[in-house]
């Protein structure tokens, strides 16, 4: 796989932003900031259904700080998960719908209020539609381990994810995240479910990695990426909410295939216990000065996952941009 297949809108929109665009950060992470809780399996899904607002404002806090892609609050948002709250599958599936057009309304009026603008120097948004891994929907901490038990196969991955797909892809982003895949049965399952439903739009798949050399599961990333490799439907691939102490290593062993790097800032969550564990992270100055090198050694997209913020975003861009080719 090169570094760009079949990209078409996400190449033009790393052309314009100089070589390297930027991604969002953590949206669950500035929910918070602004008073929201996840004490809950949806995590930050439950703001669809309780403030969609509050969505859209830290859309428009990561545009307004530099993001060049948006990423919406389906993470960790599924059908199952909002039957379990008491939803219908018809009200699920408006609020996976929902978490889209909250996106795409968010990039079109802070678009609008900046195109006429002369000498800005933003971009005009792209807004990927997020699909979390079986893991995240488990909210067991199972997407940092890949360890989803015997029952659990490649006819059942699929059968999860296809309908949720389905719905986003209705709703009609500008590109799929598949993000936090921990394991190559969920990449197997990916890339056959965007095969069988012949989804046209550009999709990217994000692994996490807990040692900076394989998969959660322990499987290589040589074995993930042959998987990937086999399908003309993936437009790309990347390293989401890992620890940024792993990004460098891992650009390089696989530049030839990852574009996106946006890792969190180092600090560990237990999945069991809901919560950051104190630990080694990086703050905006060190998102500032890695950057520009995740950029040199191959990445194409850079931004931010957990425990991130507009200022970290903000910083990301400024260096970019500062540094970008001619």
């Amino acid at each position: 796989m090169g570094i760009l297949k079949k990209m078409g809108v996400l190449e033009d929109l790393i052309e314009k932003a100089g070589g390297c665009a930027v991604v969002d950060g953590g949206l669950s992470t500035q929910l918070e900031k602004h008073g929201a809780q996840f004490n809950d399996a949806l995590w930050s899904a439950v703001c669809l259904i309780q403030d969609p607002d509050l969505i859209k404002r830290v859309h428009l806090e990561y545009l307004e700080a530099g993001a060049d892609i948006l990423i919406t609050s389906s993470y960790q948002a599924s059908l199952p998960g909002f039957q379990s709250k008491g939803l219908s599958i018809e009200e699920g599936e408006l609020l996976l719908k929902k978490s889209v057009e909250l996106a795409v309304q968010a990039r079109d009026k802070f678009w609008d209020a900046k195109k006429i603008i002369s000498g800005h120097s933003y971009n005009r948004a792209l807004v990927a539609a997020s699909i979390g891994s079986y893991g995240a929907y488990l909210a067991d901490g199972s997407e940092y381990s890949g360890c989803y038990g015997p029952i659990v196969d490649l006819d059942k991955l699929k059968d999860f994810h296809r309908r949720r797909l389905q719905v986003l892809v209705e709703a009609g982003p500008d590109l799929l995240a598949f993000e936090t895949i921990p394991n190559k049965l969920e990449a197997q399952a990916l890339v056959e479910l965007l095969e069988e439903e012949n989804i046209q739009i550009p999709s990217w798949i994000c692994f996490s990695s807990v040692d900076g050399e394989n998969a959660p599961s322990g499987e290589s990333f040589k074995e993930c990426l042959d998987i990937i490799n086999s399908s003309n439907k993936i437009s790309a691939v990347g390293i989401n909410c890992a620890p940024p102490h792993f990004v460098h290593g891992l650009v390089q062993k696989f530049k030839e295939v990852t574009i996106f790097v946006y890792p969190n800032s180092g600090e560990v969550w237990d999945g069991r216990a809901k919560r950051w564990l104190p630990s080694k992270c990086f703050d905006d100055e060190k998102f500032k000065l890695f950057a520009t090198r995740w950029r040199d050694a191959g990445a194409k997209l850079i931004g931010g996952c957990c425990r991130t913020t507009p200022s970290t975003i903000r910083v990301i861009s400024k260096v970019l941009k500062e540094n970008s080719g001619p």
